[in-house]
């Protein structure tokens, strides 16, 4: 819950300093900030849980830990392209789904990489677009608002590993808001 309403507002605190004139470079500055955060906060998460864990699941039916870090390595890359503009890297490639993309390793490898398109699609973005509109499916919503999106579902799914973390007697890491 504290999480929820961290981020409920620090997006009410990015659409407040746009409206209050903010200028765009420094909302990108920030954003920046907040994903290089987010990085170092979700690696505490990859390396709290143990090697031989990362196939452990809280129940049966959803996914294992390493599953829940690759979905959001993918929400990562899709949403945040959305919003830049920036082509996707691994195209085509369903990273939960790879029976090669499981081990501690491999899920490391591609959730930094997820956050490094991440960052440097956001440094190369021009900060005057995040006002542009970009219809994807059912959804028509600004450049920023894909980036917004993007942080809040990584802040979600690592949110949920604390408890795969827990269930294997251990203790997740604590949260990091500086």
């Amino acid at each position: 819950m504290k999480k929820i309403k961290f981020l409920s507002g620090l997006l009410l605190i990015s659409f407040g300093a746009a409206a209050q004139g903010m200028p765009p470079d420094s909302i990108k500055a920030q954003m920046i900030k907040d994903w290089q955060r987010a990085k170092f906060y979700t690696n505490a998460y990859l390396n709290a849980m143990p090697a031989d864990r990362y196939s452990a699941r809280a129940v049966d039916s959803i996914r294992s830990f390493s599953e829940q870090m690759l979905h959001l390595a993918s929400g990562n890359i899709g949403l945040s392209a959305n919003g830049t503009g920036v082509q996707r890297i691994f195209p085509g490639f369903n990273m939960e789904k790879s029976a090669g993309a499981q081990s501690k390793d491999s899920v490391s490898y591609y959730v930094n990489a997820s956050y490094d398109f991440v960052i440097n699609s956001l440094q190369t973005m021009d900060a005057g677009k995040f006002g542009e509109h970009v219809k994807r499916g059912n959804f028509d919503e600004t450049r920023m608002s894909w980036i917004n999106k993007a942080f809040e579902h990584q802040s979600h799914h690592r949110g949920q590993c604390t408890i795969y973390i827990r269930l294997q007697g251990l203790r997740p890491p604590n949260e990091m808001l500086l």
